[in-house]
């Protein structure tokens, strides 16, 4: 049996948090500060660097390490309208041209002076990042894929590519990946975490928020929590090593999940002790979603039920149901994004995707959340990729270079662990369940198309387009399913509302709630319609900032 550090050195995992968290001081007695950030992620990060900048003191609560999903995941944030980056890499974008594109995937979701905002802001975003010490690179990816290899950190993360955008706008790429090995999330928590600190943010670890509290007006005055920070050093490491292990390996093998979950509730159970963390201006949440959250998701979402959390244990809604304690609305909460990426490798974008019927499903050079989303809800989650041998051999040479690893791993299961393969079209589709009419009928009007030089009958631009006519025929399963090898990403995109000036919780009547700010996941924002890479960690820095600013600025209780 492996004691639980060394189960986390053998799969990789960090068992010492950011900064020295694990030394320091323990929390004994109430607290105050002028903001209480509650979460620690990228929208918590950027709440405390703002409300530093302006002059409020500042203390951050997470209930594990720091970092939340950010830290877990691609590091990309969307931006553009001229970015440094941008401009390094001999790409030409403008406000217009973002503006117009965000427009088509944005959608009512915030205000048009708040996505204006967005964007006028994002160049002065990335150098924001840059400034504290966030690394990004230029180069450029010369092919659609879902997330780049470790030689290019600029590509189209989104739609920019596909039919229905590039009619409007031309596709640029504003996909910033954050430069790192892998995906690159902790390359982006990382340095925030540590200029938080250095600007005085005192970060408080394995403390979970269980109330907030409030004033006779009703004014948010401060939270309540239960701390492990007061714990002795060798408790306070193995809690510390049983969250980063539910983190990450935990996400990809839910049972380890549980189980350190179990763990930590024990250890909570004995060692945390209540504390008052009184908030002089303000209390910010930025907690994440609620994909972890099952019971919630059978409530709001029955049909995401079959999805990888995208996210910690801590992404369970408790911060949303904290504001609701306090009077805040909630929107969107049946929207959830659900990743199926067909690419890399890149080939497969000249595929099909289609039903059990065997109609088309979307342009397949659509990003990987709209391929999901179309699924799931107008197809019951099923859908298959058809290729023919020429292009299953382009795609098994593109294996070799276009993959990260886990790409590569991923890729290599569907090809031969989750596809059927026959000398016909009438063969293959029995021997995937689908009806063969139909899929007949879809490829000849595929090729018929192709072979008259008419568009596409799904909309796909004419360079991604190859007839499908050489035998053999392969259909990749690529269903929404409970699997190991091949899952299904989901996050939640639903949260509270906030004022759009400020960042402040509002209530039903719409009037924001005195003290309660909220960012990130936990609240509506930029990506709360329609996901693509990069949009939701560009949500957290400007929604985190905009937070952190007027929280700062608000006047004492």
């Amino acid at each position: 049996m492996f004691t639980v550090v060394q189960v986390l050195r053998r799969v990789g995992v960090q068992t010492r948090t950011l900064a020295g968290c694990l030394q320091l001081d323990p929390v004994t007695v109430d607290e105050s500060a002028d903001v209480v950030v509650v979460g620690f992620g990228a929208a918590g990060a950027c709440a405390a660097i703002a409300a530093r900048e302006h002059g409020a003191e500042v203390i951050a609560l997470d209930r594990a390490n720091g970092g939340g999903a950010t830290a877990m995941s691609g590091g990309i944030i969307y931006a553009g309208a001229g970015t440094t980056i941008q401009r390094q890499a001999g790409v030409r974008d403008s406000f217009e041209q973002m503006l117009t594109y965000l427009r088509l995937e944005v959608g009512d979701a915030v205000s048009e002076a708040t996505l204006a905002a967005f964007v006028r802001d994002s160049p002065e975003m990335i150098d924001w990042l840059i400034k504290y010490g966030v690394p990004f690179d230029s180069t450029l990816c010369p092919y659609k894929t879902s997330f780049p290899n470790n030689r290019y950190y600029l590509y189209h993360s989104g739609n920019e590519n596909a039919g229905a955008f590039r009619c409007h706008t031309p596709p640029v790429q504003r996909g910033h990946r954050v430069k790192g090995r892998g995906t690159s999330g902790k390359k982006l928590y990382g340095p925030l975490a540590k200029s938080a600190l250095a600007l005085g943010v005192r970060l408080r670890p394995h403390t979970v928020v269980t109330r907030l509290v409030q004033d006779s007006s009703g004014r948010v005055t401060g939270v309540d929590a239960m701390t492990m920070n007061h714990a002795p050093p060798r408790i306070r490491r193995l809690y510390a090593e049983t969250a980063a292990l539910s983190a990450k390996p935990g996400i990809y093998y839910p049972p380890l999940r549980r189980l350190m979950e179990h763990r930590l509730r024990k250890l909570e159970q004995r060692y945390a002790r209540p504390v008052r963390i009184n908030a002089r201006r303000a209390v910010i949440i930025c907690a994440g979603g609620f994909i972890a959250n099952t019971e919630w998701i059978q409530r709001f979402a029955p049909q995401y039920s079959n999805g990888l959390q995208l996210g910690t244990s801590g992404d369970d809604g408790s911060g949303i149901a904290l504001a609701q304690s306090a009077g805040a609305v909630v929107e969107r909460m049946d929207n959830i994004s659900a990743w199926r990426f067909i690419t890399p490798p890149s080939a497969f974008i000249s595929a099909i995707i289609v039903d059990e019927l065997g109609r088309r499903i979307i342009d397949e050079s659509r990003y990987g959340a709209a391929v999901g989303q179309a699924m799931v809800r107008n197809h019951g989650g099923s859908g298959w990729l058809l290729a023919d041998a020429a292009l299953m051999r382009e795609a098994r040479r593109q294996m070799i270079k276009q993959p990260l690893w886990f790409q590569r791993a991923q890729s290599t299961a569907l090809i031969y662990a989750d596809s059927v393969k026959a000398p016909s079209l009438r063969a293959v589709a029995l021997a995937a369940g689908i009806d063969p009419e139909g899929l007949s009928a879809t490829v000849k009007a595929h090729n018929d198309a192709f072979d008259s030089e008419a568009p596409d009958p799904a909309g796909k631009p004419a360079e991604f387009v190859r007839p499908i006519s050489q035998p053999p025929y392969t259909l990749l399963n690529i269903s929404v399913r409970r699997s190991l090898l091949n899952p299904t990403p989901m996050l939640t995109l639903g949260g509270v509302r906030v004022d759009e000036d400020t960042g402040a919780v509002v209530d039903e009547s719409g009037k924001p709630i005195p003290g309660l700010f909220s960012a990130g996941r936990t609240a509506i924002g930029i990506c709360s319609n329609s996901y693509v890479s990069g949009l939701s960690l560009a949500d957290c820095v400007f929604a985190g900032r905009r937070a952190g600013m007027h929280a700062a600025q608000t006047a004492s209780g």
